[in-house]
């Protein structure tokens, strides 16, 4: 048997048929079949017992599926190691970003640090803030973008940026000609605001709590976009930062900030604690923070 014999067996368990497996497994129920007679016959036991209505696990099925599962994991968590290994030993950056950062990074930064330095494998993927962070402490890619806060005792930090979360109101809102709002000012108000994988969410939900109301959430979504087009639209308000809503370039829309307590968007780039840091990831850290401060003195624009 190999690992993948593992995997077929769990798909035949959670499916309790030979043929709705075969078909998930792209594999003939007869070459399925085949496949769990033979590991029967290694194992010198029955392993499923076949009937019209699908097939049942026997004990000795329960008992190797209750195996496999460990051993399929432990399989994961080797390979997860492994690449460990690798991205420190090469030149390897595999980054993990939270929507909406390499908004503020800027493309160009990726391009150019591949420019500088062809050698070094480059890869990122983009999830919710919250995804981001736990793909990373399952030892996915080597650096990561998100918002903080975070724990401390699991991360090396390095702050990029900081900017306040603001109310965002059409011109024609009640709120829109204020100078500043507090968060009672969202009571009632039908609210469009990124779902409970993001941080920003976490932080106006909590605040509504404090205050004592919870907030009226018409709709969640996964970034900034939609947001903003209901708030031109008139269907509601939401929040957000000044470099996507300058980014969004969207007319008829008020950029409000609130003035009773801390409401921020720290980014950050994370490392593991713990772990070796790579002399690649160092000098993408570098890069991007060379970038950043770039952006800020004006000589890139973003």
């Amino acid at each position: 048997m190999n690992i993948q014999d593992f995997f077929i067996f769990q798909t035949v368990a959670k499916e309790g048929s030979l043929s709705r497996a075969a078909r998930i497994l792209y594999m003939s129920p007869q070459g399925l079949s085949k496949l769990i007679k033979n590991m029967e016959n290694e194992l010198d036991c029955i392993l499923i017992e076949r009937s019209p209505q699908g097939v049942r696990l026997t004990e000795s099925g329960e008992c190797f599926l209750k195996h496999s599962f460990f051993l399929t994991d432990e399989y994961g968590d080797l390979k997860k190691d492994l690449l460990g290994i690798r991205q420190r030993s090469y030149g390897i950056v595999d980054l993990l970003s939270s929507y909406g950062i390499l908004r503020l990074v800027t493309p160009d930064c990726i391009v150019a640090f591949q420019k500088a330095y062809p050698e070094i494998q480059f890869s990122y993927h983009e999830y919710p803030d919250l995804q981001t962070e736990r793909l990373f402490l399952e030892k996915n890619g080597n650096v990561a973008f998100s918002i903080a806060d975070f724990d401390e005792t699991l991360y090396d930090i390095t702050e990029m940026e900081n900017f306040p979360i603001c109310l965002l109101v059409h011109e024609n809102h009640p709120l829109s000609h204020r100078a500043s709002v507090c968060i009672d000012d969202l009571r009632g108000e039908p609210l469009y605001i990124e779902s409970s994988q993001f941080k920003i969410h976490h932080l106006i939900v909590d605040k509504c709590r404090q205050a004592g109301f919870e907030p009226n959430i018409i709709f969640e979504t996964s970034g900034f976009s939609l947001c903003h087009k209901m708030v031109k639209a008139g269907k509601g308000i939401s929040v957000t930062v000044d470099f996507v809503f300058e980014d969004m370039k969207a007319q008829g829309l008020r950029l409000i900030p609130f003035s009773d307590g801390t409401y921020e968007w720290k980014i950050c780039m994370l490392t593991r604690k713990g772990e070796a840091v790579s002399v690649a990831v160092s000098l993408f850290r570098n890069f991007v923070m060379d970038w950043m401060r770039e952006i800020k003195l004006g000589h890139i624009a973003r």
